[in-house]
């Protein structure tokens, strides 16, 4: 008899915990059922969409004052904001955000989602790199051997002051007997370069800086950009080294961009006329691709991280790298791998890619 209703008080207790979860289930089911989650969050589901229509149609912002090239640097960093509202429109229990916040996620993935996944492969018959030296760098000799030792066959080097372009070039002359230097970029090879010389990217003539360099009659910048031929055993492959102009935020301009704008044109069309079908571009562009200002180097050649590397690449600032103003640019030849080099003394991390024909 005791066990008897023992048991039963058992199986009661069993049925009223039973029955707790399936209020529980109950109460979240209505909590997302019904008018009321449609109506919660209308502030999150208006972010949601904002932040979907900006991905969506960032080619569409205003230009002015920079503010286009401003987004689209930092573009792949908008899909962190798509959590953080997933979040907040779990925490209101509001259905309208979370259909809304389909937009964003959708559209940065159909951006950026490509990038998530490792397209590297093994072989290459070149291996290039190219890295912005940085011109306060307190060590040119050390970061000449970080370089060299990356094995690679042809070395660029950008920002370049011309007691460091010595340094830089004693320790890689062993490694690399053939070499071109324009102003403040250089090429070290493997192989035996020719008709080497300078490509004018306008550095310091374009907008408020040109007025400034003219009202106060300063010097010409040196070239910041160069063309060459690699002869390599598969015949001449065309290599641009390039620095673009800087970019800068500035009280009466915004996000000034011009210098690098019209940089980036010049050299776009210097391709543009290339007559040979193999053609790599390296350098420290001061943009990503995602820039429309590079639209016309972007219809000519393509990156080497996007389609043979892993994840964004991400190359400045070296210290906490968040985006890719480092670039290599291919035309002709297949990217096999692209990778990003340990730091050097530069604030800005090396880039390198493997390529093949």
């Amino acid at each position: 008899m005791d066990t008897a209703q023992a048991g039963q008080c058992g199986a009661g207790r069993g049925d009223t915990g039973s029955g707790a979860r399936r209020a529980r289930i109950r109460r979240a089911v209505r909590s997302f059922s019904g008018p009321d989650p449609w109506k919660r969050g209308p502030v999150l589901a208006a972010l949601a969409l904002a932040l979907g229509l900006l991905m969506l149609l960032h080619a569409e912002i205003t230009d002015r004052g920079g503010l286009g090239s401003l987004v689209e640097t930092f573009l792949p960093w908008s899909g962190l904001f798509v959590p953080m509202l997933l979040a907040g429109a779990l925490w209101r229990r509001s259905a309208a955000a979370g259909v809304a916040l389909l937009l964003p996620a959708v559209t940065w993935l159909s951006l950026f989602g490509g990038l998530l996944f490792d397209k590297s492969q093994s072989g290459g018959d070149l291996t290039v790199v190219s890295h912005n030296v940085n011109v306060e760098n307190p060590d040119p000799a050390g970061t000449a051997r970080d370089l060299a030792a990356s094995g690679a066959d042809l070395l660029a080097l950008e920002e370049m002051t011309p007691q460091a372009t010595v340094a830089y070039g004693k320790e890689l002359a062993k490694a690399y007997p053939y070499h071109t230097v324009q102003g403040t970029v250089g090429l070290w090879s493997k192989l035996p370069l020719s008709d080497s010389r300078s490509v004018d990217v306008l550095r310091g003539d374009a907008g408020s800086l040109a007025e400034t360099r003219r009202a106060e009659d300063l010097p010409v910048d040196p070239p910041r950009a160069l063309r060459t031929t690699v002869a390599t055993d598969r015949g001449p492959l065309v290599v641009y080294v390039a620095h673009l102009g800087s970019v800068r935020l500035m009280p009466r301009h915004g996000f000034w961009t011009d210098s690098r704008d019209v940089g980036a044109v010049a050299l776009a069309k210097a391709v543009a006329a290339e007559q040979n079908e193999r053609v790599v571009v390296l350098g420290d562009m001061n943009g990503t691709t995602d820039d429309r200002a590079f639209d016309g180097l972007a219809s000519q050649l393509h990156s080497a991280q996007e389609a043979a590397g892993k994840g964004f690449g991400f190359s400045w600032p070296a210290s906490f790298p968040m985006a890719r103003i480092d670039q290599i640019l291919v035309r002709g030849v297949e990217p096999k791998s692209s990778w990003v080099l340990p730091a050097t003394g530069s604030d800005h991390l090396p880039v390198a890619a493997s390529l093949s024909w």
